[in-house]
């Protein structure tokens, strides 16, 4: 269904797999990879969407390296050593590529992202203001000592945590939540009990796949979108 898509990055290029709806045209929203990379469960992820009628767009936030679910060690390596500079200009230029492109029809993009790029999301989405219009975190989120600036944020935020989250603590998703509302932001989060970190992650490799959480997270997501992106 989808395709590679290059795409202009603050005066370099980057690259990304975009994918369509059969109808051609839908709102646009970026997807963001955990830290294996810009494996096939990402590129299904937008396909996915695109059958929901998004336009999707993973950008390879790794150029061209990834890890498979059976090489933690490599992944988490990989993640360590992402340039954050470069990763910011590569999901601007994404949003902007989105944004342009004639497929996309709305005028503000939805972020979505696994872990890593959970995290990401909520970071981008306070970086970028009014050119996020919709933003979803599955079980990742800024440590406490690194968060953005939360002031720039206008985006409504959908978060899904783990209550048995070893990466991500419940607890430390409900400070950030109770955070953010005091700030008057407008986040809404769901605590999945006795659900692992990855739980909606079809490849399984920590064993914490819950089909039931999975779906029911991922139809929270795509209602989300269609509420706020049209």
């Amino acid at each position: 269904m989808g395709a590679t898509v290059e795409f202009q990055s603050n005066g370099s290029t980057a690259s990304g797999y975009l994918a369509k709806p059969t109808t051609g045209s839908g709102p646009g929203v970026m997807v963001l990879q955990e830290w294996w990379g810009l494996v096939p469960q990402i590129k299904r992820v937008c396909d996915r969407l695109a059958e929901e009628g998004f336009v999707a767009l993973a950008p390879d936030l790794y150029h061209g390296e990834s890890a498979s679910h059976t090489e933690m060690d490599k992944a988490g390596k990989l993640m360590s050593q992402l340039p954050q500079d470069r990763a910011a200009r590569d999901m601007g230029g994404a949003i902007d590529f989105l944004l342009g492109h004639d497929a996309v029809q709305s005028n503000a993009v939805g972020v979505v992202g696994f872990c890593m790029g959970g995290a990401l999301t909520l970071v981008i989405a306070a970086g970028q203001g009014p050119k996020i219009g919709a933003s979803v975190s599955y079980y990742g989120a800024p440590p406490p000592g690194s968060a953005p600036d939360w002031s720039p944020l206008v985006a409504p935020v959908l978060v899904h945590a783990a209550e048995a989250d070893s990466f991500f603590s419940p607890e430390s998703m409900r400070e950030l939540e109770a955070s953010l509302k005091k700030m008057g932001k407008g986040v809404t989060f769901h605590y999945y009990p006795g659900k692992g970190h990855a739980f909606a992650n079809e490849e399984n490799a920590l064993g914490t796949y819950d089909a039931e959480a999975a779906q029911q997270a991922w139809e929270r997501t795509v209602e989300f979108f269609r509420k706020h992106l049209g």
